[in-house]
Order: structure tokens, then sequence, then C-alpha cells
């Protein structure tokens, strides 16, 4: 049975290390250590990765409209709903802070609500990664703005988690076992 894991982010190199590149930067990390190569599939609007089956995926169409490509990609590769995993920033928790679970609403995430519009459901299973908020800068700019050298030190570390729980995935672990390990 294949599996999905989506990261949620922006192309191109002006948000690479941005707080809403997260989930980009989980996959690239977990790609590099499985040692598989992203290559660009316009007609899913992203970019994917195949380790067995297991299915990465880089939305290409920007943020707001990541269920565009999460559509396409899970009716492709014929994935259930339950199968599939989105890596993404959450303003809402501590930086660096992890939080799974499984459904839920959009909790004002754009891209978490056009994944729940596009796939006509809240049931699928989340990593919300803690980026904290700012109460000095505007939303937006905090969310596009770089992870400081401070906070790059510590994302190593919390990558290791997520390729984990990644694996942990793939090997089929049951996601409330996954929740209960890395809560």
């Amino acid at each position: 049975m294949k599996k999905l894991v989506v990261g949620l982010g922006n192309p191109g190199r002006k948000y690479k290390n941005s707080k809403h590149n997260i989930g980009f930067m989980a996959l690239d990390h977990y790609a590099d250590n499985a040692k598989i190569k992203f290559k660009k599939k316009s007609t899913l609007n992203a970019e994917i990765a195949e380790d067995d089956n297991l299915i990465l995926a880089k939305p290409l169409t920007f943020m707001n409209l990541s269920g565009i490509a999460v559509r396409k990609i899970v009716d492709y590769y014929h994935i259930d709903n339950d199968q599939v995993l989105i890596i993404y920033d959450d303003v809402d928790l501590p930086f660096a802070k992890l939080r799974l679970r499984y459904k839920g609403g959009a909790g004002g995430h754009n891209g978490i609500k056009s994944i729940i519009q596009h796939l006509d459901s809240q049931d699928f299973n989340r990593i919300r990664f803690g980026i904290d908020k700012s109460q000095k800068v505007d939303m937006k700019e905090y969310v596009l703005s770089d992870f400081s050298k401070t906070e790059f030190k510590i994302l190593k570390d919390v990558f290791i988690d997520m390729d984990r729980i990644i694996t942990d995935f793939k090997l089929d672990i049951n996601f409330d076992e996954i929740m209960n390990k890395y809560n």
C-alpha cells in the first residue's frame, strides 16, 4: 500500500529557508539521508521522490493552493486519506515543538485549509512544527522570514525526529502509536 508524506512550503529560492517552508526542509532532510532524489512532476504540480512504498511530495502550487497538488497526487497514486501525512508550520506551538494528530480543522493555516477543501475531508495525519509567533512582526512577514542561525542548529535535531516519524509511518506503524511515541 502506497503512503504519501507531503511537506508544505513555497517553491523558489526566495522561500527556501523560511519558517513557512519547514515541510519542504523536513522532506529534503529525509531524502538526503535515504539517498533519494526529488523530480519535478508538472502533471502533479509537485516535486516527487519515491522510497519503496513511500511517496514524498513538495507541492509547487504555493502554500495557499497546496490542496490542488495533494488531490492530484492522491488520485494518481490511489492513496487513501489515512495514508497521507502532512508536515507544516504552526505559529501556535513553541519553536521546534512537534505535535502529531489525526483529523482536525485548519487552525488558520491556509495550506491545510486548501487540502481539507480539495480532499473534501479532515481525515489525514499531520505533523505540526512549532515556529512560535512574533508580537512585533506582521504574521505574513514573520512566517516568510528565514530561520536564524541558532534556530537552524536546533532544527537539525528536530529533523532527526521527523525522519524517525516518517520511517515509522512508512513501516505502517499505527499512527496512534506514532503519536504516543512523539507527542
